[in-house]
């Protein structure tokens, strides 16, 4: 059975730092594309970043130079290294995954059977 249960998040001010944590089991992680959404009121989920099996990473526009995404095979876990926080990166973040390529190309939320529980980042001002 595949898990993702994610930790990590909690209460930063702006220009702070957290590093969320993806741990997965039931499968390998290096072998499926994982990727980290944040709601959006209206939308389908906001698109974070992207970890794909040949470590190929891509990142939302809001987060470029920001975030970092980063895969622990050992631990079978993923990381997102997230610094020069702002306000509106408050939001639950979820970690989702699939035996999908991610390399050239951002997946949508719906094309990810597998989702965790999310971890709750809150950035004040």
């Amino acid at each position: 059975e595949v898990q993702l249960v994610e930790s990590g998040g909690g209460s930063v001010q702006a220009g702070g730092s957290l590093r969320l944590s993806c741990q997965a089991s039931g499968y390998t992680a290096s072998r499926y594309c994982m990727s980290w959404f944040r709601p959006v009121p209206g939308k389908e989920g906001e698109f974070v970043s992207s970890f794909d099996t040949d470590g190929t990473t891509i990142y939302g526009d809001s987060v470029k130079g920001r975030f970092t995404a980063s895969l622990d095979n050992a631990e079978n876990t993923l990381y997102l290294q997230m610094n020069s926080l702002k306000p509106e990166a408050t939001a639950m973040y979820y970690c989702a995954a699939d035996a999908i390529r991610c390399q050239v190309w951002v997946p949508p939320a719906s094309h990810f059977a597998y989702w965790g529980q999310g971890t709750q980042v809150t950035v004040s001002s």
